[in-house]
């Protein structure tokens, strides 16, 4: 039984496929939290706040994602790190409807920190698991890969909010002011 040097072991084909499936969930994480950045007067009219509390919005994102990221490994480490990487999915998912179907202000501020929390607790975890999943040799094509979504989400979000936001309002429903 003779067997090829160049054909790619199963385990790290599946290697390849988990960190193929997270960058995605990393570029949907990113895009959700910029894409509000050109919703915020829409957002600020519809729930009657300023637009520099909308704006807040965006901030506590960002701030949940930082606590998030600088606490998670501790509380993490004896966990299995799928369950943790699909819970902030899910996390993502719960954020998202908070969001779109958030009644009040407080409100769209929970679903947004919620929102941080994924992000932070999904990003810091992304890249000790694809040094974990990956060959030495291949790490920086998969760290290349999830930063990958992280920089074409980061670039598109914001004109994407302003395009859908003028087509289906911030919520998602049929805008009453276009053509």
């Amino acid at each position: 039984m003779s067997t090829t040097l160049t054909a790619e072991p199963a385990n790290t084909r599946s290697a390849w496929g988990a960190v193929m499936s997270m960058a995605p969930c990393v570029a949907v994480l990113i895009a959700s939290e910029f894409m509000p950045v050109s919703l915020l007067t829409p957002i600020a009219d519809e729930l009657g706040v300023s637009e520099g509390q909308a704006g807040q919005a965006i901030s506590i994102s960002g701030l949940f994602a930082v606590i998030t990221s600088l606490s998670i490994g501790g509380l993490a480490r004896r966990v299995d790190r799928k369950l943790v990487q699909s819970s902030f999915a899910a996390l993502l998912i719960v954020s998202t409807l908070i969001v779109a179907f958030a009644p009040t202000y407080p409100v769209l501020m929970v679903g947004r920190a919620l929102l941080g929390i994924a992000i932070g607790g999904f990003w810091s975890m992304s890249t000790a698991i694809v040094m974990r999943l990956l060959p030495a040799e291949q790490v920086p094509q998969g760290l290349a890969a999830l930063n990958a979504g992280n920089a074409i989400a980061a670039t598109i979000s914001a004109p994407l909010g302003t395009w859908l936001g003028d087509i289906i309002g911030w919520r998602g429903r049929a805008s009453h002011h276009h053509n």
